[in-house]
């Protein structure tokens, strides 16, 4: 069982910011909201905020962080249970250090790219949301 944290980055336009696997990454080329796996001891918040500082470059707290759903999902190789959380606050301007490509996208376009299968189930609640 695989604990993943994710967040929607939502500007202030209502986009959220989308990174694509690196082509060379399990499930390369599919995007995804930018997040990643919770180490021993770090709670999901603590997690979110240090994966988006390592994969982005951008700081947040975690009283910007908001949970949002979650999704469970059996792949071939693994089961992950993904922690998803909106956040429309945070510090500098992401860059893709670990995606080959971000995006900013309107929830309503979200259908349109090619996502692991655990991310999809959030489309809907995004969608709803915005």
């Amino acid at each position: 069982m695989k604990l993943v944290v994710c967040c929607s980055l939502i500007d202030i336009d209502g986009r959220i910011l989308l990174a694509k696997r690196p082509d060379n990454a399990q499930m390369g080329g599919l995007w995804e909201f930018p997040g990643g796996k919770i180490e021993p001891n770090e709670t999901p918040e603590t997690a979110l905020m240090r994966e988006l500082k390592e994969e982005l470059g951008i700081d947040t707290h975690e009283s910007c962080l908001a949970p949002l759903s979650f999704s469970s999902h059996q792949y071939s190789e693994f089961q992950i249970l993904l922690l998803l959380y909106i956040c429309r606050k945070w510090r500098g301007s992401p860059r893709a250090f670990s995606a080959s490509e971000l995006k900013w996208v309107f929830a309503k376009d979200l259908r349109g790219y090619a996502m692991p299968e655990a991310n999809k189930e959030f489309i809907s609640h995004l969608q709803d949301l915005l």
